[in-house]
């Protein structure tokens, strides 16, 4: 498990459809250490920080694994490694293997997962494709937000040490499930609302899904 490419922007702008956005998913690989903060990865910024960024979604990792899939998919598409505006493209780490609260050592940065990536349309105007969005979301290829639970310095090449392990946690994978294909699986449901690390937010949005469904039972 390590990092292949490490990778940062500035917000830029970019037009779709007519309309000028400015985001940060234009991802670009650089070379030597890179200081990871609380926040972010110096040299990198989110746009709207509304719905990115935050200590919850300091630095996202995607699998370059995927990339294959995701070549075959859209063949007219070139792809670099950042292509889904990824802090770091990984080997070995997977979403059916990672739970939310697992910690590992990077660098010499401690990151923690913290939950999936559920996709805005900053990806379609990357892939300039209206249909990214839902595409992304039906593939379970997400990727995952790490939080810093302790700053340093983290470059390419740098492996992934598992530090901790919440083995009773929600997976990503699982958490992609309840968004996307198995909305009201009751198992993965309370294991979210049971999992420490979720952040709040998550939380809640799954036990009102609970409720939601207790109440249908009841009818």
């Amino acid at each position: 498990m390590k990092i292949l490419s490490l990778n940062v922007s500035r917000p830029q702008l970019a037009i779709y459809n007519g309309t000028t956005v400015s985001t940060g998913i234009f991802k670009k690989p650089v070379s030597g250490p890179v200081r990871l903060h609380t926040l972010n990865l110096d040299g990198d910024r989110q746009a709207d920080l509304s719905v990115h960024g935050g200590p919850y979604k300091a630095v996202y990792g995607y699998p370059s694994e995927h990339y294959p899939y995701w070549r075959q998919e859209l063949p007219d598409i070139d792809m670099p490694w950042g292509m889904f505006g990824e802090n770091f493209t990984t080997t070995g780490l997977f979403e059916d293997d990672l739970h939310v609260g697992d910690r590992f050592q990077v660098g010499s940065a401690i990151v923690m997962v913290r939950q999936t990536r559920t996709p805005c349309y900053k990806l379609a105007v990357k892939f300039r494709r209206d249909d990214m969005l839902d595409r992304f979301l039906s593939s379970g290829r997400s990727g995952v937000y790490f939080s810093v639970e302790q700053e340093g310095s983290v470059a390419a090449g740098d492996a992934f040490e598992l530090l901790t392990r919440e083995r009773d946690a929600i997976t990503v994978a699982e958490m992609n499930s309840l968004l996307a294909s198995d909305r009201y699986n009751l198992d993965f449901l309370r294991k979210a609302i049971a999992t420490p690390a979720l952040p709040d937010e998550w939380r809640e949005y799954f036990a009102e899904r609970l409720d939601h469904l207790s109440v249908a039972k009841q009818v």
